[in-house]
């Protein structure tokens, strides 16, 4: 995006080589703040949560006054909350959070980077300074610096070159510590009874097998209200409760007085889960028996109480106003209710996506226009899930790798283009973790990260 583009010279990861743990930081950040402007793009997005998100600063022409926060590498700290819900404001927000000038943005220019914005902006027409313009004033080209930035950006020959052998020493260290993470998680699904322990955060291993000792030892003095958790699925979360797939989160900055709170109400939480469990029915069986899903890869996390006040509504509404659709007849597709009033969308997937106050004709006449293709697009996932996994086996094979698998923001179109290119690389990577993602790095456990379009 080209008003963000004096942001992305500042913090842009090609720039940290020398500096791992601040690249680290801005490559996380980056990945949410660009889907974050992803969304807010799309037509009928939803409204998010804020998110608090922290990125280190180089000196640039445009922030070189500025020495705040200063770290003795040179850069700065800056941390900003995203939360408001359009792209103007939020663009404006960034670029203030981090002291770089706004000018550019209050220009005309902002006309072509902001399309959802055009009719509060006086004039279309983009401003482009002449090459003389910054020969006198003696600022910088951004377009040359963003062409010097894509120039960096090397080629997964040459990084893998560089960094192997380091993923291996990290991986080498870390091996002890997911031997016991996998000893650990068995042992407490056969104690606890349960069937699958997860994460809802991309933590490293050696904070998971942190978080497994404490659930071990909660286990240990608190037998009486484990019984609740019998055949149920666990996750290690940001905030404690049963998400809207009736899975049981565990905060982990909770203390085990939370938990054991937790675990006393499951029963109630149970019940519960059984109304919603109804509501979908009789909705499903309103529209057609299409099928309500909650998937946390294509919508944040829920947690019950709001999925069930979100049914609710959504149910009453279209008690009073009723649509027409013949039983069973949309069979087979997919819908996710969002918080929000945006229009109904169809998402790439397959799934529609349905605001929870949308009006029951509109959504009829959208769910007709779109049923046929939604079936398209579930069908094409479906046959895209299996040739990625056979790319995988294929590329694990050829490359002796231990793993291979891709990050959740990673389509599994995007893993079936990256695994068809990567079986025509000449590498050698035996006992690699190999991640799919949007950027290079090599994570603290050893897992090498290569972004899915990487250069060749």
């Amino acid at each position: 995006m080209n008003a963000l583009r004096p942001f992305y010279l500042a913090v842009h990861p090609d720039f940290f080589g020398q500096h791992p743990r601040e690249r680290e930081v801005n490559e996380n950040s980056l990945k949410k703040l660009n889907n974050h402007l992803e969304c807010l793009q799309r037509p009928g997005h939803r409204t998010h949560q804020p998110t608090q998100l922290t990125f280190y600063v180089r000196e640039t022409a445009g922030n070189a006054s500025v020495t705040q926060c200063m770290n003795t590498s040179g850069f700065r700290t800056v941390s900003f909350t995203l939360q408001t819900q359009d792209l103007l404001s939020t663009v404006v927000n960034i670029l203030k959070s981090c002291s770089l000038s706004i000018d550019h943005v209050q220009d005309s220019k902002v006309a072509m980077d902001l399309p959802h914005q055009n009719e509060t902006i006086p004039f279309s027409r983009p401003i482009r300074w002449d090459k003389t313009y910054y020969t006198f004033t003696g600022y910088r080209d951004p377009e040359e610096e963003l062409d010097c930035v894509q120039q960096l950006e090397p080629t997964l020959g040459s990084w893998l070159k560089k960094n192997v052998s380091l993923a291996l020493e990290r991986l080498s260290v870390s091996l002890p510590l997911r031997d016991d993470l996998q000893r650990l998680k068995t042992e407490l699904c056969q104690q606890l009874e349960v069937t699958d322990i997860r994460w809802r955060k991309s933590w490293g291993v050696a904070h998971r097998c942190s978080q497994l000792h404490s659930l071990s030892r909660f286990a240990q003095q608190n037998s009486a209200v484990l019984h609740n958790i019998r055949g149920c699925t666990i996750i290690f979360a940001e905030h404690s409760g049963m998400n809207a797939a009736g899975q049981i989160m565990l905060g982990t900055v909770d203390v085990h007085h939370h938990w054991t709170k937790l675990l006393e109400r499951l029963p109630t939480y149970y019940d519960l889960h059984s109304h919603v469990c109804l509501l979908e029915e009789r909705i499903s069986f309103l529209l057609g028996d299409i099928q309500f899903i909650y998937n946390e890869d294509l919508q944040p996390a829920m947690m019950l109480e709001d999925y069930y006040r979100m049914l609710t509504t959504f149910h009453q509404n279209f008690i009073v106003n009723r649509p027409l659709f013949h039983p069973r007849s949309l069979k087979g597709l997919q819908i996710i209710l969002e918080k929000g009033s945006s229009a109904p969308s169809l998402l790439k997937t397959g799934q529609l996506r349905v605001p929870v106050t949308c009006d029951p004709t509109a959504l009829q006449w959208f769910i007709l226009r779109h049923a046929q293709t939604a079936r398209d697009y579930l069908r094409k996932e479906e046959e895209l899930k299996m040739e990625q996994e056979k790319l995988i086996k294929v590329c694990r094979e050829k490359f002796w790798l231990e793993r291979l698998y891709k990050e959740q923001s990673v389509s599994s179109e995007q893993m079936v283009q990256s695994c068809k290119r990567l079986l025509e690389e000449q590498t050698e990577l035996p006992r690699i973790h190999l991640c799919i993602s949007h950027f290079y790095s090599v994570l603290q456990d050893g897992d090498l990260c290569i972004p899915w379009d990487w250069k060749q």
